[in-house]
């Protein structure tokens, strides 16, 4: 199937039985019209003022957000409307902020979400910026977020696979906490090297181990309750990964430990959080007894 039949035959998930009570109720939103509102590019991403609204405009909004649960990344403020996702997202942003310049580039972010970093990178002035994700909810969230944002953000209900067959490449691409999730990871990082332009750079972060060797953690069906994780390397095999995949000048930006001051369960998240996917008497390990989450930030180049 063609790239633009394929994105066509992905929007008709707005009409699946469980997508569609989602976007009919995100539709009314449509009707709020605000021109000229401030946007505030921080922690907490903010798009207006509660003065801006009338009662009754707030509290459609407010129902549509709620209607829109779980969100995973944040944190946004919508028009004075708090929404404290499970993720402060923040966080990984100020860390890799001082690694990167998206001045004029035409930048990607694979496996977007609801598109908060890309929201934080408009501070940068790319080019173009273009998020890819398959989550119809996610795409959804974006929608909301943008409808008063009013951002040239391109989202699309794509994948990493679908990258080298987009119509042009990317100087920069993101990756953040998707490796894992990929049952080929080197076929992976293929697909981000056919992705980018020549010299173009990628950011990535992943699960990892401690360790020396070139070796990789396999867990049996679940890791911190997750079911889709397939491989958790040592700094050394992801380095390995990255050398056969085609980059070059590979920098550990930082490693870093998850905690509950990024991970935690709010009235805007799932009902279980990082606080329930560790040992109850042993926070070191999951409850499954691997070694417990651990990030590794990456940044290379294309070797041309």
């Amino acid at each position: 199937m063609k790239l633009e039949e394929l994105k066509k035959e992905r929007q008709k998930c707005l009409e699946w039985k469980n997508v569609k009570p989602w976007y009919e109720q995100l539709k009314q939103i449509y009707s709020i019209k605000k021109d000229n509102i401030n946007i505030e590019n921080s922690d907490w991403f903010s798009v207006g003022k509660k003065e801006d609204l009338t009662k009754e405009e707030f509290e459609l909004i407010e129902k549509t957000a709620k209607t829109l649960i779980p969100w995973r990344k944040g944190p946004f403020k919508i028009f004075g409307l708090e929404i404290d996702s499970e993720w402060q997202s923040n966080i990984k942003y100020n860390l890799i902020r001082p690694h990167f310049n998206l001045k004029d580039k035409v930048v990607a972010d694979i496996g977007c979400n609801n598109g908060y970093y890309m929201f934080r990178m408009l501070e940068d002035k790319p080019k173009r910026l273009i998020g890819f994700d398959p989550s119809a909810l996610t795409m959804l969230q974006f929608d909301f977020i943008n409808h008063f944002a009013k951002t040239d953000i391109i989202y699309e209900k794509l994948g990493v696979e679908h990258l080298e067959l987009y119509n042009h490449k990317f100087d920069f691409i993101f990756m953040l906490g998707v490796l894992y999730h990929r049952p080929d990871p080197v076929g992976c990082l293929k697909s981000l090297a056919k992705g980018l332009n020549k010299n173009g750079e990628i950011l990535i972060d992943t699960f990892m181990i401690d360790g020396e060797q070139e070796v990789a953690l396999t867990p049996n069906k679940r890791y911190s309750k997750i079911p889709n994780i397939y491989f958790i390397p040592t700094i050394p095999a992801l380095k390995n990964w990255l050398i056969r995949t085609g980059f070059e000048q590979i920098e550990v930006l930082a490693v870093t430990t998850t905690t509950s001051e990024e991970q935690r369960k709010t009235q805007w998240s799932f009902d279980q959080s990082l606080e329930d996917f560790l040992d109850k008497d042993d926070n070191s390990k999951t409850v499954e007894g691997y070694p417990a989450p651990k990030r590794v930030y990456v940044k290379a180049r294309k070797k041309n």
